[in-house]
């Protein structure tokens, strides 16, 4: 007999808005390379604490957004703003981006986390060490050298470093892409988890059915271009704009 775990949907269990911990501005932001335009004058505010779940045919520029909101990538023209502040170092301090594929130091998963943890000099290494292990079912692999874990071993280590900091904005590019079930169970569970703590989370997906269990707005981008924003149960029930309802479909988008 197979056991079959599952994860309610935020929509389901109505969790209570609050204001984001860090509000996020964005006005007229455009991206171009090799005279190719990614982002075509986005317009975002995200005022509140919900998890906001970026989706879009591949090319459409999710990532591209997700890494100018954390000032890894500097914008062509516009404007990002925090707390209504420009992006600063101060507050990318504040916030944690986990990518797709994970970077790891050559070191054990414990020395992993407690290199971050290293670098803001924060005092109690110890509880939050043992917590993050935990959170991501990484307790007895916490000797293991990280580069021999699986890839979804990996991912969650990626994840539970980016928790240890405490984050008030958590980005997450993808952070189940090819990963197999228990460790995207793990990976949503700290999500939910993350996000009933009052974390402003900001994930991109492309898989509908993880969409449905998590987000509670939902954010489309298509051809560079922000086509909907609004509350998930909506977007999914009755998308509006005609590139969402055929990527719902299960359409081929270009």
């Amino acid at each position: 007999m197979h056991e079959v775990v599952s994860i309610t949907a935020h929509s389901e269990i109505r969790l209570q808005s609050a204001p984001s911990p860090m509000p996020l501005q964005v006005r007229n932001l455009t991206f171009a390379t090799d005279n190719t335009e990614i982002l075509k004058g986005i317009d975002l505010d995200l005022a509140t604490d919900h998890l906001t779940v970026l989706m879009g045919p591949n090319g459409a520029g999710k990532s591209v957004l997700l890494r100018l909101l954390h000032g890894l990538l500097e914008p062509t023209s516009g404007d990002v703003r925090w707390s209504g502040q420009p992006l600063t170092k101060a507050i990318r301090k504040e916030q944690a981006l986990v990518f797709q594929k994970p970077v790891l130091l050559r070191r054990s998963v414990s020395a992993n986390l407690n290199f971050a943890l290293g670098l803001r000099r924060i005092p109690d290494r110890a509880i939050r060490l043992k917590e993050a292990l935990a959170d991501l079912g990484l307790e007895s692999l916490a000797r293991r050298p990280a580069r021999v874990l699986s890839g979804g071993e990996q991912q969650r280590l990626a994840l539970a470093r980016a928790l240890i900091l405490k984050p008030k904005v958590l980005m997450l590019d993808e952070p189940t892409a090819n990963l197999d079930p228990a460790s995207t169970l793990l990976i949503e569970q700290a999500i939910s988890k993350v996000r009933r703590s009052g974390v402003k989370v900001i994930m991109i997906t492309h898989a509908p059915h993880q969409a449905r269990r998590l987000a509670e707005e939902v954010v489309f981008i298509h051809a560079g271009r922000i086509t909907e924003h609004k509350p998930a149960k909506a977007f999914f029930d009755r998308p509006e704009s005609e590139a969402a309802r055929a990527y719902l479909a299960g359409e081929i988008l270009i």
